[in-house]
């Protein structure tokens, strides 16, 4: 299964760069790629963007001008700090109490310096979260790149209560990565409801997300890099 992702993957890095789409160097990372802002644009054109108050949106770069967006929105953030490697995993972007300038504090950098960390106990429930993708399909499956921190944080919020059904999972990738193809996909893989490219608005309509953690589908090196699992472990 990880050797099928992973080609996956590989392939959709080829596309992109032969399409001149991303920056070199693209492999073994979200692709930031061309179009980002207009994605973001047309994600805040939706009804359920403007009806969001409270977001959780990805740290990687092409998500930046979601989180931007959104912070000019006066709409609260919660980004991940990297890894999930500290026992207040998620980074708080409060709009109505931002050191910066909106366009600033969005930047995962300025994020980490600026903001505070907080607990997931200390989050309210969220009604958006924007993922990046190395691929996806139309049915909603979805490649990441491959650390699995993604499908780790949908299984802690999702097990917290903080996402409830209404609350709608989306990503934002470049056309290219949207592949007309099964994905190899695992037992803890969540699907997005919600695809946005720069030209297209796709929603899949096969919702898939868990209950909680499985922490039978984690190595003990995951578990213990990522303190809340190892407290959870040590309980």
């Amino acid at each position: 299964m990880t050797a099928a992702k992973q080609a996956v993957r590989e392939r959709v890095w080829s596309r992109l760069e032969q399409a001149g789409v991303v920056d070199p160097g693209v492999r073994g990372y979200i692709p930031a790629f061309e179009g980002a802002d207009q994605a973001a644009e047309r994600l805040a054109g939706l009804l359920v963007w403007q009806q969001a108050q409270i977001l959780q949106v990805a740290p990687d770069r092409a998500q930046l001008p979601v989180r931007s967006r959104a912070l000019h929105d006066g709409k609260l953030v919660y980004m991940a700090a990297p890894k999930l490697a500290t026992s207040e995993p998620f980074y708080l972007l409060d709009p109505r109490n931002l050191p910066a300038p909106a366009s600033e504090a969005a930047d995962r950098t300025v994020a980490a310096r600026i903001a505070p960390s907080i607990s997931i106990s200390e989050m309210q429930a969220i009604d958006l979260i924007v993922f990046g993708s190395v691929a996806v399909n139309e049915r909603g499956a979805r490649l990441g790149k491959g650390a699995g921190y993604s499908d780790i944080e949908v299984a802690l919020l999702a097990e917290e209560g903080l996402i409830s059904q209404r609350a709608v999972i989306a990503t934002t990738v470049h056309d290219l990565q949207v592949l007309d193809e099964d994905l190899p996909e695992q037992a803890h893989d969540f699907r997005v409801d919600l695809i946005v490219t720069p030209q297209r608005i796709i929603w899949p309509g096969s919702p898939k997300r868990p209950a909680g953690l499985d922490l039978d589908s984690l190595s003990p090196e995951q578990i213990a890099a990522i303190p809340v699992l190892a407290q959870r472990v040590r309980r």
